[in-house]
């Protein structure tokens, strides 16, 4: 496992290269979601395509700063040519609606899992197989 530089991002180990998995343990900061954009980028660059895993096991949002960081919401803009299936477990509700029509308008299969629900969120993952064949 990795951990972002204020520690409120965690990259998950996952079984393939072209799965990215981040846990979300408290409140965004800045710093966190450019090293996670990093990770992102990185695996775009190296992946056409990607699946993406998001737990949110204790999210408590994100300070304005992180929300408004040029960089990250590049590499967000740029994701939806790059992210096939994103996975997000323990979303609150109005986290669950956003995905969900974020799923709706982008070509992007986007799918939501309750805390309780982690283990079928890496199932459906595992199901989908390689996001590049």
């Amino acid at each position: 496992m990795n951990t972002a530089p204020n520690g409120t991002i965690i990259q998950r180990d996952a079984p393939r290269a072209d799965l990215l998995a981040f846990e979300v343990k408290d409140r965004i900061t800045q710093p966190d979601m450019e090293w996670m954009s990093a990770i992102a980028d990185t695996s775009m660059k190296a992946h056409e395509r990607i699946d993406m895993l998001i737990i949110m096991s204790n999210y408590e949002g994100a300070e304005s700063d992180a929300k408004h960081d040029d960089y990250s919401n590049d590499v967000k803009a740029r994701s939806v040519e790059h992210i096939r299936n994103y996975v997000v477990v323990g979303a609150p509700l109005f986290a669950r609606a956003m995905i969900a029509l974020t799923g709706l308008i982008k070509p992007v299969e986007t799918k939501t899992f309750a805390l309780s629900e982690e283990a079928d969120a890496w199932a459906y993952l595992a199901e989908a197989g390689p996001a590049m064949i």
